[in-house]
């Protein structure tokens, strides 16, 4: 049975009287455990960062990262209620599937919008390729990264380089590299730390970067919102002061990137397949919170999100600004 109010109180008082521990539901009331899934690509550095810098124990926050073969599988596990929210790097696409899936499911955060100066996205081929542009891949063998997210993307982007009828298979990020090395694929749309892990050991280069700002978003420049940090809605309503904690020393993982990236790219290691002093050399993207959020950015999520709509991934259209946080 469980003990009514007064003698949960009486529990505390004695306990706090004779230096006790506090009795372990208060503890678990008190501080609940923040299960945030990711996946291994740089883009989640400000997640990492936060863990390792000490920023959510600092807040009294007890965060656990959960790691994920791909976005799609952080978004299962947001819908079965085995995680609490995502970091950056989780594909808006596929958040956007499970909130059709179960609307309200929650809210977005940050996001980490890249583009040609800010580089997550790109295809790379093996280093002694001919291939010289995306058009020139039109009969050839594609891979992308797991999920709706990476292959619906990486199909557009081809239709509308000029190579079209290519079949996109869908392959593990972390083998990107070796695909293209051992003759399995003649390219891959992939993310960012996979084109410098490439580049570094000698078997890759790249065919061209930011290209769904160019090619999905006709700008490449203009912000792709392509991964978004979240928290659940039902996490948000029974913890308001932890969400707002959680936000708050998130914010501090997203400006420690921002002032000191340097600093800040040491947190790769482990989370992602770059080690070492090969961290210096992973090209970052941008971040924005959602209180950063301004007109020309919410339409250019939108953007993004209607080509899901167009192409029958959504069965209807998803709006953006009602899915962004209010604080």
């Amino acid at each position: 049975m469980r003990p009514t109010i007064d003698s949960r109180r009486r529990q505390i008082i004695s306990a706090t009287a004779l230096g006790l521990a506090t009795p372990a539901w208060v503890r678990a009331q008190a501080s609940p455990k923040i299960r945030i899934g990711y996946w291994p690509v740089a883009a989640g550095l400000p997640f990492f960062a936060a863990i390792e810098k000490g920023y959510f124990k600092e807040a009294g926050l007890d965060v656990e990262p959960l790691k994920f073969a791909g976005a799609q599988q952080v978004m299962e596990a947001m819908l079965a209620g085995r995680s609490d929210g995502s970091a950056n790097g989780t594909g808006s696409g596929n958040l956007g599937v499970g909130e059709l899936a179960s609307p309200g499911l929650f809210k977005i955060i940050a996001t980490n919008p890249s583009n040609a100066k800010y580089v997550l996205d790109e295809f790379l081929v093996p280093k002694d390729s001919t291939i010289k542009s995306i058009a020139e891949l039109k009969g050839k063998r594609v891979a992308s990264g797991p999920g709706i997210q990476n292959k619906t993307l990486a199909t557009v982007v081809l239709e509308r380089a000029g190579a079209t009828g290519v079949t996109v298979m869908e392959l593990p990020i972390g083998q990107h590299v070796a695909a293209l090395a051992a003759g399995q694929v003649d390219a891959v749309y992939t993310l960012e730390p996979t084109g410098t892990v490439g580049r570094l050991n000698g078997t890759t280069r790249t065919l061209e970067a930011g290209v769904i700002a160019k090619y999905v978003l006709g700008d490449p420049m203009a912000p792709w919102h392509g991964g978004s940090a979240t928290l659940t809605t039902e996490f948000i309503k029974k913890y308001p002061l932890e969400t707002k904690k959680y936000i708050a020393a998130y914010a501090r993982g997203i400006e420690l990137v921002r002032s000191k990236p340097e600093e800040a790219r040491q947190y790769l290691k482990g989370y992602t397949a770059i080690e070492g002093p090969l961290t210096s050399e992973v090209p970052l993207a941008s971040y924005m919170l959602y209180s950063e959020f301004k007109p020309a950015d919410v339409a250019a999520f939108q953007k993004f999100f209607d080509v899901f709509t167009e192409r029958g991934v959504f069965d209807k259209k998803l709006d953006v600004a009602s899915m962004l946080f209010k604080g």
